[in-house]
């Protein structure tokens, strides 16, 4: 509840609309404008320039500042003393892990890096100067025609099982889709290897030459990664929630936020 009200009157009209206003933890306040449609009105925010479409505890950011939290969390500090996998663990769960959660969680993510085997001939479906974005939404995509044992997502577990699969298959796909594009065969996952340095191995190492990462290459992969885990209300996350909330799987989901993040506007990947 709250006790703030902005006052909204409309033209040929003497009723004063009283409008509810929040003050969030962090940024600008808000005004509920739902009881407008009672009276016959829309508000019209193309781009979402002034409206919040949801309320989060993940991410906060503000770009004038060059500010970017997670969970409360500056990421420059993140950047510095964390690496992805307890990034990853902070923004599912909301806290950071102990040394044991992390490793647990390590474990777990290790555990779904495979992807089912029959996916290597579903990429044999592309031709092979597809470009890796349009292969990347149809691969994730078609994850949920593999795993649909944990789909629904009105189930909790459910749900933390398809993100935990995500956070592991995803850079397992993307090196495949890089690999396909240029010739080369793929590479398996190595669960011995960090999360960044499994990526980088995956993407660019070859069976001919036993080899590993460059440290310094992995750790900047490792920022890279924990820079770009969640940029709050953009345009892949909005399509994300926008497709969740018709209630279709993960999966689709993130495919659909994928062909956003493709979109010159946005990532241009």
């Amino acid at each position: 509840m709250t006790d703030r009200f902005a006052k909204l009157q409309l033209p040929d009209s003497d009723e004063v609309i009283n409008l509810p206003m929040y003050k969030p933890t962090l940024g600008h306040e808000v005004i509920d404008i739902r009881t407008l449609l009672s009276k016959g009105v829309f508000t019209y925010d193309p781009g979402f320039m002034a409206t919040a479409s949801c309320e989060s505890e993940i991410t906060f950011i503000d770009g004038d500042k060059g500010q970017l939290l997670y969970r409360g969390y500056n990421i420059d500090a993140l950047a510095e003393k964390a690496d992805f996998i307890e990034v990853a663990y902070l923004l599912v769960y909301g806290k950071l892990p102990t040394t044991q959660e992390r490793t647990d969680f390590s474990l777990k993510i290790n555990k779904h890096t495979m992807v089912h085997e029959q996916m290597r001939t579903f990429f044999n479906g592309f031709r092979r100067d597809a470009h890796p974005m349009a292969i990347m939404v149809g691969v994730v995509g078609a994850l949920s025609s593999f795993y649909h044992d944990a789909l629904d997502i009105t189930k909790p577990e459910d749900c933390e099982i398809s993100a935990l699969r995500m956070i592991a298959k995803i850079p397992t796909i993307a090196a495949m889709c890089y690999r396909y594009s240029v010739g080369h065969p793929f590479v398996y996952p190595r669960n011995e290897m960090g999360y960044a340095e499994n990526f980088l191995n995956m993407m660019f190492s070859m069976p001919s030459e036993d080899s590993k990462p460059d440290p310094i290459l992995v750790n900047a992969m490792e920022r890279i990664f924990i820079l770009h885990a969640d940029h709050e209300q953009n345009a892949s996350t909005s399509t994300v929630r926008l497709a969740g909330s018709s209630g279709a799987n993960p999966f689709a989901c993130i495919a659909a936020g994928i062909a956003c993040l493709w979109g010159p506007a946005h990532g241009g990947a």
